[in-house]
């Protein structure tokens, strides 16, 4: 913990970002790999962290505005009502979640913001892993800090687009110390 933080607020808080069908199937454009391996390094981390998770998904908007617009204009599939089941988290992740652990859904890549804020009791202090690292997770990384928050990146329990761009990623938070660690 870091210097001058004490009580139970401050207990570091595992945020499970985007462990969703979407980046898991195979025929999905965003499909991830190594997301499996991350699903296989949840139990530790959701263990270390009992009482203290949170988990988050993406979800498209209803009407996307602004540069979200042409995204979608690229990404169609992602507004088909069709496919609303890709945006639910994957049954390995819920299975091993207790059914009181708070999900935040947002239609951005970074899910810092006040929901959750909220959903960590107002602690600053989280432990990020998931997918992707090179999108959703570093764009959570990055807002947080840059609110203050303290950031530990579990490297090995978060996977990227490509080997590469999870590394390049890694890189890029690791920039960010101390408010950013990647470990």
């Amino acid at each position: 913990m870091p210097a001058g933080r004490t009580g139970p607020r401050d207990e570091p808080w595992l945020v499970v970002i985007d462990l969703q069908h979407v980046f898991a199937d195979q025929v999905s454009p965003w499909c991830v790999p190594g997301f499996a391996e991350v699903v296989d390094r949840l139990p530790g981390l959701v263990e270390q962290h009992r009482g203290r998770v949170v988990a988050t998904r993406f979800v498209p908007p209803v009407a996307p505005q602004g540069s979200w617009a042409e995204y979608y204009r690229t990404w169609p599939f992602a507004l088909d009502p069709a496919h609303t089941g890709l945006w639910e988290l994957v049954p390995e992740v819920t299975a091993l979640l207790p059914a009181t652990v708070p999900v935040v859904s947002r239609p951005t890549m970074g899910k810092w913001g006040e929901e959750l804020l909220a959903a960590t009791g107002g602690s600053r202090h989280l432990v990020l892993c998931g997918v992707a690292t090179d999108c959703c997770v570093l764009s959570t990384a990055l807002a947080a800090a840059d609110a203050g928050a303290w950031v530990r990146v579990e490297s090995s329990a978060c996977a990227g687009g490509t080997t590469a761009d999870h590394e390049r990623a890694l890189a890029a938070m690791a920039l960010y110390a101390p408010q950013v660690e990647v470990v």
